[in-house]
């Protein structure tokens, strides 16, 4: 027996069908950046799988990093969403620099 009422189960995930193509959205060389960028994505209900593209360092140093693809329906969104991210990161770090120059308050 299912423990929860039907009206509180979690809805259920949009079925992808085999071979739906994906889009790359996002694309870096640090691992967090790349977990903080899909929880972004996680928490607006876009879906999304990071991919390494790590080349053989003996061959390629310092070549590689990993990228994020969505739904080629929800890349636009993806974007809009990153972008807005980035905008505001931007905006608060140049805030903190500002507070930083000024000093404290007398």
């Amino acid at each position: 027996m299912d423990p929860k009422p039907q009206s509180q189960t979690e809805p259920t995930p949009r079925p992808q069908s085999v071979g739906e193509a994906l889009v790359e959205v996002f694309g870096t060389k640090e691992d967090s950046e790349a977990l903080v960028v899909q929880g972004l994505l996680d928490s607006a209900g876009i879906d999304s799988v990071i991919v390494s593209l790590d080349a053989p360092q003996e061959v390629l140093p310092g070549v590689g990093g990993v990228v994020i693809r969505v739904a080629q329906e929800d890349a636009e969104e993806a974007r809009r969403l990153i972008e807005e991210y980035r905008t505001s990161a931007e905006q608060a770090t140049d805030d903190d620099e500002a507070d930083d120059v000024s000093g404290p308050a007398a």
